[in-house]
């Protein structure tokens, strides 16, 4: 079953250009032009975003707070168009649905299988049109249809330093292990789990007294920092994707590994 109920709001309108060209403003095809054909007027395109989480989705309220705080939408660069969850009770939808953006929940426990939930979500997202796919705590193991069709359109961040600590209980397995630094990856999704091209990565110490809680909230604070980031990046075609990864483009001049030394306070 589809529940769609949670937030029904109707994606923003833009008009382009002429009204003949308003009218074809969610054909995709169209949408790639950035001059009215009619008028010679040069449009913005908007990047859609849709964002998936299960929980209370801290990184989705990150970005949808850096995109507010610079103007994503006024400016025509991109948009929150959903937030989509696995899980009707989920925390993140509340706050997403606050913020106007419109809300779907599609449980996992009404498909008799991955793969079928998996076809279903992909449907559902796609009629937001999506440039990108920011996983945001979403709590699923995806299977290769599904990352093959958002392949170099979609984002998932870890709390590890990848390659290490892969899978769940991150936290607990650095101080099991007893590594001196700890962090959080954001990467680029592929069929296998937490792989991928990585994008950024930030380090915090990890303190004598650390206990999972401590250690995880001193890595949220980077994650918080580091995923708005990467999907500005993204959406203003500051990242380079190709069979070699993942890359800046030569005009930002930053770095693809950051260390955030003020969190380590």
């Amino acid at each position: 079953m589809v529940l769609k109920s949670i937030n029904t709001k109707k994606r923003p309108s833009t008009w382009f250009g002429c009204f003949c060209c308003s009218v074809l403003r969610y054909n995709y095809a169209y949408r790639l032009g950035r001059v009215c054909p009619h008028t010679s007027v040069k449009r913005n395109v908007l990047k859609n975003i849709v964002i998936l989480i299960s929980g209370g989705g801290s990184n989705m309220k990150a970005i949808v707070e850096y995109a507010q705080k610079n103007t994503w939408q006024a400016q025509g660069v991109a948009r929150i168009a959903a937030v989509v969850s696995n899980r009707a009770d989920a925390g993140g939808l509340k706050y997403a649905t606050e913020q106007g953006i419109p809300t779907m929940v599609l449980s996992h426990k009404d498909f008799a299988n991955r793969e079928a939930y998996d076809a279903q979500l992909m449907r559902e997202i796609n009629t937001f049109a999506p440039d990108l796919v920011v996983l945001a705590g979403f709590m699923r193991i995806l299977t290769p249809a599904f990352t093959q069709h958002y392949a170099r359109r979609m984002f998932n961040i870890h709390p590890s330093i990848l390659p290490s600590f892969k899978g769940l209980h991150t936290h607990e397995a650095a101080l099991q292990a007893g590594v001196r630094v700890h962090g959080a990856t954001v990467h680029g999704v592929t069929a296998e789990l937490d792989h991928g091209p990585i994008v950024m990565q930030s380090c915090v110490p990890v303190l004598p007294n650390d206990d999972a809680d401590a250690l995880a909230a001193r890595v949220l604070k980077t994650e918080h920092r580091m995923y708005p980031q990467v999907v500005d990046w993204f959406v203003n075609d500051g990242l380079i994707w190709d069979e070699a990864g993942i890359r800046l483009h030569p005009k930002l001049a930053a770095a693809t590994q950051v260390v955030f030394a003020n969190d380590a306070q």
